[in-house]
C-alpha cells in the first residue's frame, strides 16, 4: 500500500538524507565560491605561471564526466564518504564558478581602475576593496545558479555509499521494490529535491530582477 511508504519511520529516513544533502550541498557552495574566486582573479589578473595552470585545471574539470571524478576521490583518498563528495564537488564546481567569478570582474570598467590608481591604491587594494565587492554583486544571480547545480548533482554521490536523500530513496526502493511503490518513492524524493531547487531559483531570479530594477 502507498500508505506503508508514508510511514512516519520511512519519512525520518528520508529527512536524515535529506539533511546530508543539505551538508554536502553547504559545505561544496562555500569551497567551491572560495576556490572559483581565487581561479577566477587568478585568470583575470594574468599572473604568470599561475594563470596558465589555473586555465589548464577548470579545462580539465569542465570535460570531465563528474562522477568519473567523484569514483576518483573516493577510491583513491581515505576520505570518508560524505567527505569525498564534499571535495570532489568543490573540485569540479570550482572550475565553473571561476568563469563566472572572472565574467563579473570582467564587467567591471576600466575607468573604476584609473581612478582608484590614481588615488595611490596599490593593485590589490584595487582588487579587494572596489573590484570584487561590486563584481560580487553582479554575479549573485548565476552564482545562485551554479547553487541549484550542486544541490542536484550531490546525488551522484549516492553511487559511492553515499546515503544522501537519494542514497537514502535508493535504500527504500530496495525495500519495497516488491510491492509496486517505486514511483511513490521516486516522487517523494523528486519532490524534496524540487522545493528545494525551486526555492533556490526563485532566489535568483529575485535578485536579477531586483539589479535590474537598480540599474534603470
Amino acid at each position: 500500500m502507498i500508505s506503508d511508504v508514508f510511514q512516519p519511520a520511512n519519512i525520518m529516513f528520508l529527512l536524515q538524507g535529506f539533511k546530508v544533502t543539505l551538508e554536502i550541498g553547504f559545505f561544496s557552495i562555500i569551497f567551491s565560491v572560495i576556490g572559483g574566486t581565487f581561479l577566477g582573479v587568478c585568470r583575470y589578473l594574468k599572473l604568470p605561471v599561475i594563470s596558465t595552470l589555473a586555465g589548464i585545471y577548470i579545462d580539465i574539470m569542465r570535460n570531465l564526466p563528474f562522477l568519473l571524478l567523484v569514483l576518483v576521490v573516493r577510491f583513491m583518498t581515505p576520505l570518508p564518504p560524505v567527505m569525498s563528495g564534499i571535495a570532489a564537488m568543490s573540485i569540479f564546481t570550482a572550475a565553473t564558478m571561476s568563469e563566472v567569478v572572472r565574467g563579473g570582474l570582467n564587467a567591471i570598467p576600466n575607468g573604476q581602475f584609473e581612478a582608484a590608481y590614481s588615488q595611490g591604491m596599490t593593485r590589490f587594494q584595487v582588487l579587494r576593496f572596489i573590484v570584487l565587492p561590486q563584481s560580487f554583486r553582479n554575479i549573485i544571480p548565476p552564482m545562485m545558479s551554479e547553487f541549484t547545480t550542486i544541490i542536484k548533482d550531490s546525488s551522484y554521490v549516492w553511487a559511492v555509499g553515499t546515503e544522501e536523500l537519494t542514497g537514502r530513496g535508493m535504500i527504500l526502493i530496495g525495500k519495497y521494490s516488491a510491492t509496486g511503490q517505486l514511483f511513490t518513492i521516486f516522487a517523494c524524493v523528486a519532490l524534496i529535491y524540487f522545493v528545494l531547487n525551486y526555492t533556490l531559483s526563485s532566489l535568483a531570479r529575485w535578485k536579477y530582477k531586483q539589479m535590474r530594477a537598480y540599474i534603470h
